[in-house]
């Protein structure tokens, strides 16, 4: 029985979002396309009726999981919150759920053009965004910097046993060095100017 055109687009979505997390959590080259459609609900021959390559995939899945994360910070009430919640321990035990800079940095610099492009435009997104919750005064920089520091530790922490006290310390001094940053930026705001708007 063929399925609705609506149906195929359901259909599609799904193993993009079943894919953003999976690359996540493997990397690119650590699943198989037939794992990935296992893990969607679907059979292997009908991958080529969605998408061109793996590839392709992995550019829709990595733009999805990079919106998520827009999401993510859209819904945060404040910057120390979002750099709280980034940095938690938490979110080092769920690559699969959080940013795709910390989960696939390293991957995406062995991977084709596509897909740097839409790493690069999903990182320009969260500096913009950090930039917006910043003061007026504040400059660009400022806002790659926390996003560097972000990213860098929670990529380290990752990358050490679940048991390691330094990948704790790397959290936790990121969180209290990234903070004072975020309070101190802050500081004319509380005395009565607003922030810009987040992007």
């Amino acid at each position: 029985m063929r399925i609705t055109e609506s149906q195929a687009q359901k259909n599609r979505q799904k193993v993009v979002a079943r894919a953003s997390k999976l690359f996540r959590e493997s990397g690119f080259d650590g699943i198989s396309v037939n794992d990935l459609m296992k893990a969607a609900g679907f059979t292997h021959g009908g991958f080529y009726n969605h998408f061109e390559s793996k590839s392709a995939l992995a550019c829709e899945a990595l733009d999805y999981a990079f919106r998520q994360m827009d999401g993510v910070r859209e819904q945060m009430p404040s910057l120390e919150e979002f750099v709280t919640s980034y940095l938690s321990e938490e979110a080092r035990k769920a690559p699969g759920a959080t940013c795709p800079a910390a989960a696939l940095a390293g991957e995406v610099a062995r991977q084709p053009d596509s897909i740097k492009r839409v790493f690069a435009e999903g990182v320009e997104r969260m500096i913009l965004s950090i930039a917006g919750s910043l003061p007026e005064t504040s400059t660009r920089e400022e806002a790659v910097d926390l996003v560097c520091r972000m990213v860098g530790a929670l990529v380290l922490a990752r990358a050490l046993p679940a048991s390691s006290n330094l990948g704790r310390e790397l959290l936790s001094t990121a969180t209290e060095r990234c903070r004072k940053t975020v309070m101190t930026s802050n500081g004319l705001r509380r005395g009565g100017r607003s922030s810009r708007r987040q992007s």
